[in-house]
């Protein structure tokens, strides 16, 4: 019996074929912050007074879209100076190599997972890409605990969160528009098709689950009040767009003091429901 909380390629394999499909016109979220991403995978811009900073680059089929988001956001793409990465999943550093060749940007991954991509590069999951030509990247900086990435007066903190792979890393940011200031937390992976037993079953990975809750528990206290997602559905991305372009003068729908503890609480019920259904035997381990 596979697991329902497996990666099932052919879900994705519409949007390999049809991305422009799941284009989403780029939009300022708050103060220096915008999305870029598609209807999928976030990837989120940062507009510094030295220069941009990209976190995530999504599918590599998605590469035209992310050139024209960040056009139309307003800026242009030869002007990133770092691309971050919340881990090595081809769906988050898909366009990266193009847009480094592009820019000249230094790259940022977790060290975890630029050693995965030497050791066990099968854990970047390039075979469920469905793209030929997608390789693995060489990191400019390897990414440790506790990091701060600055450009301009933009400082992002990296956490390691270990658990979806063990070189996750959460990015924390302060926002300043006028004399509001929210933080900003994109939790670097939550996604349990890398903990199930199917997948346990084809990379022996089952000691990735020791590191799941204990990175949750570790930013539980973050006073995060803008919650991004590495995946649109994890944080409501599009439903806060279009709150967003319904009541352009009403409040931000991103900003949200209460939604990074209901965002950890629901990640945490659902590895547990998980875990109950392998135990009840509904599910493969």
């Amino acid at each position: 019996m596979s697991s329902k909380y497996a990666f099932q390629v052919s879900q994705h394999e519409h949007f390999y074929k049809y991305p422009e499909e799941y284009y989403v016109t780029p939009f300022r979220i708050f103060a220096n912050l915008y999305f870029v991403g598609n209807k999928d995978v976030g990837s989120y811009l940062f507009d510094t007074e030295e220069g941009l900073i990209l976190i995530d680059t999504t599918y590599p089929t998605s590469r035209a879209q992310m050139i024209q988001s960040i056009w139309e956001a307003g800026f242009n793409p030869r002007n990133i100076r770092y691309i971050l990465h919340t881990h090595g999943h081809f769906d988050h550093f898909g366009t990266t190599k193009f847009l480094q060749s592009l820019s000249g940007a230094k790259t940022f991954l977790g060290e975890e997972d630029a050693n995965m991509f030497h050791t066990r590069p099968e854990l970047a999951l390039i075979e469920d890409s469905r793209y030929s030509y997608l390789d693995l990247f060489e990191p400019d900086v390897l990414l440790k605990d506790g990091d701060v990435i600055q450009l301009g007066s933009t400082k992002i903190r990296a956490v390691s969160t270990p658990g979806h792979t063990l070189g996750v890393f959460s990015y924390f940011v302060e926002l300043t528009e006028g004399d509001k200031t929210h933080l900003a937390g994109l939790y670097g992976g939550i996604g349990l098709n890398t903990l199930c037993g199917d997948s346990i079953a084809k990379f022996g990975t089952e000691h990735w689950r020791d590191f799941y809750l204990a990175s949750l528990k570790k930013v539980r206290k973050e006073p995060v009040d803008i919650v991004l997602g590495n995946h649109t559905a994890q944080s409501h991305t599009l439903e806060k767009y279009e709150q967003m372009k319904k009541e352009p003068t009403g409040p931000n729908p991103f900003i949200d003091p209460m939604e990074w503890t209901q965002f950890l609480d629901h990640t945490e019920a659902r590895y547990f429901h998980m875990l109950a259904e392998e135990q009840a035997g509904t599910d493969q381990i």
